[in-house]
């Protein structure tokens, strides 16, 4: 199968190999948390919401009693895919996302200014077409920021790859299976700094340059459009408050 098609460039989706999925950004769509946020990448639909700062429910969890504790609980909907076998609650790789989320999370969240609490973040995939480690944490920026939650920058994630000599950005599901390289980058934006880092296959030096250069400009502008989403949420609010 072509991904990419040599005469014209397109690649299966009519993307060009630069080019993003379209995205999509609500806050405030679960009524009961203290945050939330829907999130889309193409046809990649990710819900996020976040309860806390509140008091620690259990301190035998809490290693650090001078920061907030973080928890974080990914999984993926029945319905998300095309495989309809029942996923057992607290699969490996479920279990191994959530960390993943949660780690990325704590790089951005000012825990050290509110001690003997927690945090917790709830993340749901609805509909999953590639990328959804990175919608996942794209909404949980979208939801902590929603629930006032003080951070040093807000944190974005976006996946590339390389299939036939080309690097894409932002795999879409069929682009993922096709057992090419995937990297994918999360960073604080403005601090310029990467908070994760993974990769699926091995790359020579200057190709996972370039792999990775391109996963972070698409980090940036998610950057850029989170940013936007929430200036306009919160002209929404200014509005309602007359």
């Amino acid at each position: 199968m072509e991904y990419v098609n040599p005469l014209t460039g397109f690649r299966v989706d009519g993307r060009r190999p630069n080019e993003m999925r379209q995205l999509k950004g609500e806050v405030g769509v679960v009524s009961r948390a203290d945050g939330s946020a829907l999130f889309e990448m193409g046809n990649t639909r990710v819900i996020a919401a976040v309860y806390g700062p509140r008091e620690i429910q259990n301190r035998s969890q809490q290693q650090n009693g001078k920061e907030a504790l973080v928890r974080c609980e990914y999984r993926m909907a029945e319905f998300s895919t095309g495989d309809r076998r029942r996923k057992p609650k607290g699969d490996r790789r479920s279990t191994e996302i959530s960390l993943v989320i949660r780690q990325t999370m704590e790089a951005s969240i000012l825990t050290h200014i509110m001690p003997h609490s927690q945090i917790d973040i709830f993340v749901q995939v609805l509909q999953a077409d590639g990328g959804t480690r990175s919608a996942c944490i794209n909404a949980a920026t979208l939801a902590l920021a929603d629930a006032g939650i003080p951070m040093r920058d807000i944190v974005t994630s976006c996946s590339a790859g390389y299939l036939c000599s080309t690097p894409l950005l932002d795999l879409n599901y069929i682009e993922d299976s096709a057992g090419g390289a995937d990297v994918t980058v999360g960073i604080l934006a403005k601090m310029d700094k990467v908070t994760l880092l993974q990769m699926d296959a091995k790359l020579p030096m200057d190709t996972f340059e370039t792999v990775m250069d391109l996963a972070t400009e698409g980090c940036k502008a998610i950057a850029t459009y989170i940013r936007e989403v929430l200036l306009e949420n919160t002209k929404q609010l200014e509005c309602q408050r007359g």
